[in-house]
């Protein structure tokens, strides 16, 4: 390999891709297709696949540590892909570059997926009313949009779930673009699956 390739091969491999959104809104999908893709994904395999998401979590538990200030992983996650929930974004270390894909769910769906995981875990699901949950939920959104939109070190692809398991061919596009067309595209198209969308909203 020459040195010029090696340079650039190094460039490439210094952002972290992140993955995130609400609970329940895509991102396990999407951290799947970025591994068909072609990025390898940050994860421990402590949380397996389960009812609720059969074709695995792709969680990295460190990760819900940022808050309190465990970011000795950062350094493995370059040239990866992983995912933070997106309460825990603002609390990503400035020293890196970000490529954060924010998966979009329309909040009604969100909701009925949420309620369903806690019915499956025995869980009490009326402690908030939709409503409350909805309206924190639109606000903490807005709240991360301008966080993400004020960094000079991330750059952002809001990527509807909804459009991604309706019409794959017409989203894949803008995400080949976001990594400058270097994944595979017709590996990515086979990992979206219609069959696990299973909590539509009524429109």
């Amino acid at each position: 390999m020459s040195f010029l390739k090696r340079l650039l091969g190094k460039k490439d491999q210094a952002f972290i891709t992140v993955v995130s959104g609400l609970p329940r809104s895509g991102t396990s999908m999407m951290m799947k297709m970025l591994e068909a893709g072609g990025i390898l994904p940050l994860t421990d395999e402590l949380r397996t696949a389960d009812v609720d998401n059969p074709e695995g979590y792709y969680e990295f538990e460190r990760v819900k540590q940022l808050d309190k200030g465990d970011t000795a992983w950062l350094p493995d996650a370059q040239g990866k892909v992983v995912k933070v929930i997106s309460a825990l974004l603002k609390h990503l270390p400035t020293g890196y570059e970000y490529r954060v894909i924010f998966m979009r769910r329309r909040i009604e769906e969100v909701l009925a997926s949420q309620k369903k995981m806690l019915i499956h875990r025995g869980e009490a699901t009326d402690a908030v009313s939709d409503e409350e949950l909805a309206q924190l939920y639109r606000k903490h959104v807005a709240h991360v949009d301008a966080w993400l939109n004020s960094q000079p070190n991330v750059k952002l692809l809001n990527v509807n779930y909804n459009m991604m398991l309706k019409d794959p061919e017409a989203e894949l596009p803008a995400i080949m673009a976001f990594f400058d067309n270097k994944l595979d595209r017709d590996k990515m198209l086979q990992v979206v699956n219609p069959d696990l969308y299973r909590n539509r909203a009524s429109v």
